[in-house]
């Protein structure tokens, strides 16, 4: 008799073969791993962005890893083969996680049997948690702090997945000081494109474990990964500051970021009347009188401020917080009286943003734009895109993310790309949120900004990156996209992961 792994490839590969619904594609023997009904390609079929839409055929429900691996290697069997896609939470905002015509692979499943978490020591390692690459961040940090311990480097929000993020490079306010999530990592297990479950790290199949973290899920899927903790404080002195003059701004930000003794937590963020200072990302930061007063602040300087926003983490035994806090910013040029402090426990802190689930409705969308951007050229984007374009839109968007990065905590070869050539960089996040049926004026607007700073010759970046054409990659790369492509012949040289990424694959559109 036929194990279960070899009736999921007889099953999927018929309906490969017919494709139509298989009226056995939910027999319970299969355990529901691989779906072809409405309901499971309708989940796969769009993501949080809620832009496109791109159905695959079939969507796995995988028990282990090794029915990751046997879908992989049915697809190198195949004459065609076809596309698979790793989707975790869902977070992306252009169907990078889609496989239209393929297979989805629903990573979730594979912790349905209990949270894949482990925490551990090791003398030459020092503290870690195996992390399943399914596993959101929030459920990393609660494990962690059971044991007294948490990672360094976050996203603003938490309900992500720990090889998504990783997929990207996973980066907030405490990436100026400890790096990137992709930088705080010690080993990894991946599924090739071409079947193989393997382990790394920098000292074992270290080329593969470069080329995963920040590879946009072209090199392999990540099953899990082993995390760096370190001892975690217990609470959080949040203070935001408000400034009209946006070197002023941008300079005090610099200044903190490269301060070895300065904050835990560092975002800068343009307020505007489009643009509310208290938003989804923390949304009752701002007492109401707090509000009317930079409402007020806000008019006057004709409609644009900027908020530096900072953190000092510290635990009960610190009783010079405050003090430390105030010598932090004692010298910084903020408009006066415009500081505003909060103090809380650790993980209010973190998971501020709470869970967007409900906030993923139907008729929603999230056209986001983010960019990397150098340092040398800020004030040209200031005036081009901040002020002519960001500043003049007359619908309401989400929050707007500026604020600076240190280049030395990113580690140049793995495949994720930021500017070259100068040790701060900036990035910016619109984060939209609109109605579906008006996402186009956001589109356009992102659109506008992209062909400005290429007419202005602003040496753009994007992060989440999403381009249509494959010469928009190769610049996208640039002096990486030989070592991207030699990269993606060894592991996947069929081209079958990741397809929604659209690098090597053609560009398909399909739209609601």
């Amino acid at each position: 008799m036929a194990n279960s792994s070899t009736k999921l490839i007889i099953l999927f590969f018929t309906t490969i073969i017919t494709f139509s619904i298989s009226p056995t594609s939910n027999a319970p023997d299969l355990d529901l791993r691989l779906r072809t009904d409405p309901d499971a390609i309708r989940s796969a079929s769009s993501d949080y962005g809620n832009l496109v839409k791109r159905s695959p055929h079939a969507v796995l429900y995988p028990s282990s890893e090794n029915d990751v691996v046997e879908l992989v290697r049915l697809s190198n069997e195949c004459p065609t083969p076809f596309g698979i896609a790793a989707r975790g939470h869902g977070h992306s905002v252009r169907g990078q996680a889609a496989a239209h015509g393929g297979v989805v692979v629903d990573m979730a499943s594979l912790g349905r049997n209990g949270s894949r978490i482990r925490v551990s020591w090791d003398e030459a390692l020092g503290y870690y948690a195996d992390v399943g690459g399914e596993q959101l961040w929030i459920d990393v940090l609660r494990a962690g702090l059971e044991h007294g311990l948490a990672p360094v480097s976050w996203t603003d929000y938490l309900y992500l997945t720990v090889g998504g993020t990783l997929s990207n490079a996973g980066i907030s306010g405490q990436s100026s000081f400890y790096g990137p999530q992709i930088s705080n990592v010690l080993q990894l297990d991946v599924i090739t494109g071409n079947g193989y479950l393997v382990s790394c790290s920098e000292g074992m199949n270290s080329e593969l474990f470069l080329a995963v973290l920040g590879g946009l899920g072209q090199f392999g899927i990540i099953t899990r990964a082993r995390i760096v903790l370190h001892k975690a404080p217990t609470r959080a002195k949040w203070v935001r500051l408000i400034y009209d003059d946006f070197s002023m701004f941008t300079s005090d930000q610099e200044h903190l970021a490269m301060n070895g003794n300065g904050p835990n937590y560092l975002e800068g963020s343009i307020i505007t009347d489009k643009s509310p200072p208290n938003n989804w990302r923390s949304t009752s930061f701002y007492s109401p009188s707090h509000q009317t007063k930079i409402q007020f602040l806000l008019k006057a300087n004709g409609g644009i401020l900027y908020s530096l926003e900072l953190v000092k983490y510290y635990t009960a035994t610190n009783t010079n917080i405050h003090k430390e806090v105030e010598l932090m910013i004692k010298d910084l040029r903020f408009v006066p009286g415009f500081s505003f402090k909060k103090d809380v426990p650790l993980l209010d802190f973190l998971n501020r943003v709470g869970s967007l689930e409900g906030d993923d409705k139907e008729e929603e969308a999230h056209p986001w734009l983010n960019l990397f951007l150098p340092k040398s050229q800020i004030m040209d984007f200031h005036a081009a895109v901040i002020l002519n374009l960001i500043h003049t839109q007359n619908q309401t968007s989400g929050p707007i993310l500026f604020y600076p990065l240190n280049r030395q905590k990113w580690d140049d070869r793995t495949s994720a790309v930021v500017p070259e050539d100068e040790d701060i960089f900036y990035t910016l996040g619109l984060l939209h949120s609109t109605k579906r049926s008006e996402s186009h004026v956001f589109e356009n607007l992102n659109k506008q900004i992209l062909e400005v700073c290429q007419r202005k010759g602003i040496r753009i970046k994007q992060y989440l990156p999403h381009y249509e054409y494959k010469e928009d990659w190769v610049q996208h790369y640039g002096s990486k996209w030989t070592t991207f492509q030699e990269r993606k012949a060894k592991y996947d040289p069929r081209m079958i992961l990741s397809p929604g990424q659209r690098i090597f694959t053609p560009v398909m559109e399909s739209d609601f």
